[in-house]
């Protein structure tokens, strides 16, 4: 009996109480979150402004938070809302939680990373800046979760009073995968070298396509560098999407060398501009491009503009993040 009773208080330490507070935007995804574990509590903040329009902010329950566990769900979707996130996620961990994690799912300056010329400003080294800047809580350092962020390298852009942990949503697209009926018959294409560098190890027991961009006159033109896709239903995986201008030329050429089917993977559909509608099965010549368009609900505008829209489909990292918040 001493020893059952030992075992499970080992298990209740091994585990945490998550009080979880979300942006508006991501409420959605806060509650799917919260209803894959029985460890996670959903937290509420008063989203106000003042009559000049700067933020009226209140935590909810402030005093309940002393000594536990507490996680914000943030998404940085435009400028605009980024302020009052952050003026929340620096109060958070002031007050005296034993821990703070906060899961930025979509880093969305990830893509601006580097500088080509003088005068070139690296907002990704920026934003990491100012997440570096987090106040520490009474248990350490902030735990910062991003999902398949744009360039790898980007890791180092963050201090030592952050802890990035770097998830991925590769997961799930195997899942859904395996669940098709032409299983058996998937492959799974890159539409450069970077994307097959980042993800190839991920999904190397699919046989590959690799893509690339090659200049012909005043024109880059998606050319198959390696791999066969005829007979394959065509997997073209990537990070992210914006315009989707590469995701389409790859379907053509993939189509014209005899795939199947094409479909598509991003983590991240952020498609600006409602972009998303040149993919749509109602969009002329697009009726039968994409068998299936898959994203996460990493980009919460996103989830809610493509609903019931074939060929999207999403795959929620709600139970991704559920286990990230036990880390």
């Amino acid at each position: 009996m001493e020893v059952d009773k030992a075992e499970t208080q080992n298990q209740q330490q091994k585990h945490k109480q998550v009080h979880l507070f979300y942006c508006l935007e991501s409420e959605e995804l806060a509650r799917k979150i919260a209803g894959h574990s029985d460890l996670i509590t959903l937290q509420s903040i008063n989203w106000r402004n003042f009559d000049d329009g700067f933020p009226n902010l209140f935590i909810n329950n402030a005093e309940d938070l002393r000594g536990q566990h507490v996680a914000f769900l943030a998404c940085f979707s435009s400028p605009g809302v980024i302020f009052e996130q952050l003026s929340v996620i620096y109060a958070l961990p002031r007050l005296f939680a034993a821990s703070f994690t906060l899961v930025l799912p979509f880093f969305p300056t990830g893509s601006f990373e580097r500088m080509e010329e003088e005068g070139d400003v690296a907002t990704a080294f920026t934003m990491a800046r100012i997440l570096s800047n987090i106040p520490i809580s009474r248990g350490g350092p902030t735990s910062l979760v991003i999902y398949d962020i744009h360039a790898l390298q980007e890791r180092f852009y963050f201090g030592d009073q952050v802890l990035p942990l770097f998830v991925t949503g590769i997961p799930l697209l195997k899942q859904r995968l395996h669940q098709l009926p032409e299983s058996d018959k998937i492959a799974v294409a890159f539409p450069d070298d970077g994307a097959w560098k980042r993800f190839h190890k991920l999904l190397d027991h699919f046989p590959m396509v690799v893509c690339v961009k090659v200049r012909e006159g005043d024109e880059r033109i998606v050319r198959i560098k390696e791999g066969n896709p005829a007979g394959y239903h065509v997997v073209v995986v990537d990070d992210l999407v914006q315009s989707g201008g590469t995701l389409v030329e790859c379907q053509k050429v993939l189509a014209a060398h005899g795939a199947a089917k094409v479909s598509a993977y991003v983590t991240h559909g952020v498609f600006p501009k409602r972009s998303w509608e040149r993919f749509t099965h109602k969009n002329e010549g697009m009726e039968n491009a994409f068998a299936y368009f898959w994203i996460t609900d990493s980009c919460p505008h996103t989830v809610k503009a493509i609903a019931n829209k074939r060929p999207f489909e999403v795959l929620s990292l709600a139970g991704s993040i559920a286990d990230a918040l036990q880390i």
